[in-house]
């Protein structure tokens, strides 16, 4: 069995314990950091006679052994192989931009460590490396009426009681909050406090989220259905236990495609953008408001959803005081 690099354990390490960073979040770096170790090793062994056609052979490659290198290795790495190796995912992998994007800013903070929190390399390459460029693009979201349709078909299904009052309850917190599919997985009983609700976001920070009406309701009726058990959780499966991200995507899906939506372009996390787009275009949110509810770190995140839809650039274009002047 391939041992682990020892570089990118200590690394994922101090992302776990110090910067609270995800299960998640944690596998990502795994998984981006071998791959790109495996192709620095090749690299730099190969020199001059590289070329891609090395590493076309995935079975050999997954065999490199990254495991005896250590951060003198990470010294002989010039900024020429980090974007050698942004062009291999492009070419050999297709990684679309967002996915090369999110590869480097990994490669970025493994060399920061290295470099500013250890000190065991001379130069951070890593912070010359660029970030692939992204197209803007706009979030997708269901309308305020393909909510309505999403919530009738919870509503008239035909399936058990306290399955339906639970899903119900589910959608009804992800179109409203904006939630994350994690935070809402994680949420506990004791987490509810009148209309505050406590949840743990990225990088493990606390946030609260307050609950409109709906929200109440739809979580009253829940948990007068809800099984009386020891486990904490709020969302219980019908093994009464805890609902995993995957039960709840699961469900989310069930009701989607009931409801006529491609799964494949339509996800929880579709929702999330739904509720926030909603709230942007109903509730008069401005956006450093819209950036606390959703918990994001920085306020650019959020601006995705200060788009407008073609009805509110019809009519501005409408009210353009030349808009009547003809010959």
């Amino acid at each position: 069995m391939m041992k682990n690099s020892f570089l990118i354990e200590d690394f994922l390490g101090y992302m776990r314990t110090v910067r609270g960073a995800s299960k998640k979040t944690i596998y990502e770096y795994r998984c981006d950091l071998q791959r790109f170790l495996k192709f620095m090793k090749l690299r730099c062994v190969l020199h001059e006679t590289f070329d891609h056609q090395s590493v076309d052979d995935e079975e050999s490659f997954d065999e490199i052994d990254i495991s005896d290198l250590d951060a003198s290795f990470l010294n002989q790495i010039k900024l020429q192989d980090l974007y050698a190796y942004l062009s291999y995912l492009d070419l050999r992998h297709r990684n679309q931009a967002n996915t090369r994007a999110r590869k480097t800013a990994s490669i970025r903070s493994f060399f920061g460590f290295y470099y500013k929190q250890l000190g065991l390399i001379n130069e951070n390459i890593a912070d010359k490396l660029e970030t692939p460029k992204l197209g803007k693009k706009n979030p997708i979201y269901l309308t305020l009426d393909e909510c309505y349709k999403l919530l009738d078909i919870v509503i008239s299904s035909k399936i058990n009681s306290f399955v339906k009052q639970r899903d119900f309850c589910i959608i009804v917190l992800f179109l409203n909050t904006g939630m994350r599919l994690s935070e809402l997985s994680s949420i506990n009983m004791d987490m509810i406090k009148n209309d505050a609700l406590t949840v743990i976001g990225k990088g493990n920070k606390e946030r609260t989220i307050y609950l409109n009406e709906s929200c109440l309701e739809a979580i009253q009726d829940y948990k007068a259905l809800r099984p009386k058990v020891e486990d904490n959780a709020l969302f219980l499966s019908t093994r009464k236990k805890r609902m995993s991200n995957r039960a709840i995507q699961s469900r989310i899906d069930f009701y989607l495609q009931a409801a006529g939506f491609d799964i494949r372009i339509y996800s929880t996390h579709k929702l999330r953008h739904t509720a926030a787009t909603l709230m942007y275009k109903y509730g008069s949110v401005d956006i450093r408001t819209l950036q606390q509810i959703l918990g994001h770190a920085s306020v650019s995140t959020t601006q995705i959803y200060t788009h407008l839809d073609d009805d509110t650039l019809r009519k501005a274009i409408r009210k353009n005081p030349l808009s009547k002047y003809k010959i």
